[in-house]
C-alpha cells in the first residue's frame, strides 16, 4: 500500500511510539498529585511544554495543551470574541476556504450577535494580505486565517497579515495544523497571537494538540473543572500523549529541511505527470504550497469512484468532495477558489511524506490515468462533452 493521506493523519515515528511506551509504564502518575510520582509526571509535562514552545519560538508558559487543532481552534476564536465583546468590537475576518474547526465557530458567533468577513482566497488559493487590511474595521476583534490549507496545500502569507494586525492593533490566529513541523514557522517573526496546531499531522499521537497564546491575551474555558494548564483547561493532562507529541514535534522540526527536499521532489514529479492527463488542472499555486500536497480535479469523472478504484490498485488518497459524509455537496475550498461544482466533484489529493519514492510516484501517476481513462469510458459527462453538447472548462 502507498499511503498518499498524509494531510489526513500520518503514522507515529518510532521515537514518538516509544516516548509514549516509556512515560504510561514508567511514569504514570498525576502530575496534579504531590508526591514523588505525581511531581515527575508533572516534570515531563513541563518538559514536553519547553520543547513544544522552543521550536515556533514561543515560551512555555504561552503553550496550552489540547486534544487537538479543533479544540485549539474553537479556544482560540472564542477567547478573541469574548475580548471583543467586553470591548464593543464584535467583527471577525477570516477566509472562505478555513477548517471547518474555524468555519463552524464563527458560524456559531454569528448566531450570536458578531458579524463575520470572509475575504477570497482567489483561483491561486492565496489569501492577500491587502485585501485582509481593506476588511479591517474599528469594531474588529480577531483576524484568523489558516497558515497551510488541508486540501490545496497552498501556503499563505501569514508574516504579512500578522503585520498588518499589529499594526491595526487586531488580534491575530492561524490554524497551523498543516504547518506546524512540515514547513518553518516562528510565533515572533510571523507575527503571530495564537495558533493551533495538532500531533497526528507530524508523527505524534491523535488526540493531542496545543495552542500558542502570546502572553497577556486571555483565554475562555472550554472545559470547566480543576485547575490545570493555568486553569485554562480542565481535566487531568493526557501526559504520555503531550509527552509522545513533544519527541514527534522535535523530530519533524530536526528532519524538516531534509524530508521537504525529498518530499518536494516527489511532489512535483507526480504534478508533473498528472498534468499529462487531459482536461485536468492543479488546485491551487503551483509554488506557494505544502511539500508534500498535490491536488487534481478531473473533468468528466466523480472523486469517489476515483478513491475506490485507487485503493484497489494499493494507493490510500482522499478527494474533496464530502463523500465519507454522505454529503454530495463538493469541497467549499474547492468552491471558493472557483472551480464549478461538476470540476470540483472529480478531485484527488494525494498528500505524501518522506518514505514515498519517486518509483511510488511514477505507479500513482500510471494507475491515476488508468483509473480516470476508465471512469471516463462510461461517464455520460464525459461522452456529452467529447460530443459537443456540453463544454469542457477545464
Amino acid at each position: 500500500m502507498i499511503y498518499a493521506d498524509h494531510a489526513a493523519t500520518t503514522k507515529m515515528s518510532e521515537a514518538a511510539v516509544q516516548r509514549m511506551l516509556s512515560v504510561i509504564n514508567d511514569h504514570f502518575g498525576n502530575p496534579s498529585s504531590l508526591y514523588s510520582t505525581g511531581q515527575d509526571a508533572k516534570e515531563i509535562l513541563e518538559e514536553a511544554r519547553e520543547d513544544v514552545a522552543a521550536v515556533i519560538g514561543a515560551e512555555p508558559r504561552e503553550i496550552y495543551f489540547t486534544s487537538g487543532g479543533s479544540e485549539a481552534d474553537n479556544q482560540a476564536i472564542l477567547s478573541a470574541a469574548e475580548l471583543g465583546r467586553k470591548k464593543g468590537k464584535m467583527h471577525i475576518i477570516s477566509s472562505a476556504f478555513e477548517h471547518h474547526a474555524v468555519l463552524h465557530t464563527l458560524n456559531k458567533l454569528k448566531k450570536n450577535g458578531f458579524d463575520v468577513t470572509l475575504v477570497d482566497v482567489h483561483e491561486n488559493g492565496i489569501v492577500r494580505p491587502e485585501e485582509v487590511a481593506a476588511a479591517i474595521r474599528e469594531d474588529t476583534c480577531l483576524v484568523t486565517i489558516m497558515y497551510a490549507n488541508n486540501e490545496i496545500g497552498t501556503i499563505q502569507p501569514i508574516r504579512e497579515i500578522g503585520a498588518i494586525c499589529r499594526e491595526k492593533n487586531v488580534l491575530f490566529h492561524t490554524d497551523a495544523v498543516q504547518a506546524v513541523a512540515h514547513i518553518p514557522v516562528n510565533v515572533q517573526t510571523d507575527n503571530i497571537d495564537m495558533l493551533s496546531a495538532s500531533a497526528h499531522k507530524f508523527h505524534g499521537p491523535k488526540g493531542v494538540g496545543f495552542l500558542y497564546v502570546k502572553k497577556g491575551i486571555p483565554l475562555v474555558s472550554l472545559i470547566e473543572g480543576g485547575a490545570q494548564e493555568r486553569g485554562k483547561r480542565a481535566g487531568t493532562e493526557n501526559v504520555p500523549g503531550i509527552a509522545s507529541m513533544a519527541t514527534a514535534l522535535k523530530e519533524a522540526s530536526a528532519n524538516m529541511e531534509a524530508s521537504a527536499a525529498h518530499v518536494t521532489a516527489v511532489r512535483n514529479r507526480l504534478i508533473r505527470g498528472l498534468k499529462e492527463i487531459p482536461h485536468s488542472a492543479l488546485n491551487g499555486d503551483a509554488e506557494r504550497r505544502l511539500p508534500g500536497n498535490v491536488n487534481f480535479c478531473f473533468e468528466g469523472i466523480e472523486g469517489e469512484s476515483l478513491l475506490l478504484l485507487l485503493d484497489d490498485k494499493g494507493i490510500a488518497a482522499s478527494s474533496g468532495s464530502a463523500c465519507t459524509s454522505g454529503s454530495l455537496d463538493p469541497s467549499h475550498v474547492l468552491l471558493a477558489i472557483g472551480r464549478v461544482h461538476d470540476v470540483a466533484h472529480g478531485s484527488l489529493r494525494l498528500s505524501i511524506g518522506e518514505e514515498v519514492t519517486e518509483e511510488d510516484a511514477d505507479y500513482m501517476i500510471k494507475s491515476v490515468k488508468e483509473v480516470v481513462e476508465y471512469l471516463r469510458g462510461f461517464s455520460p459527462v464525459w461522452r456529452d462533452l467529447c460530443a459537443g453538447k456540453a463544454k469542457f472548462i477545464l
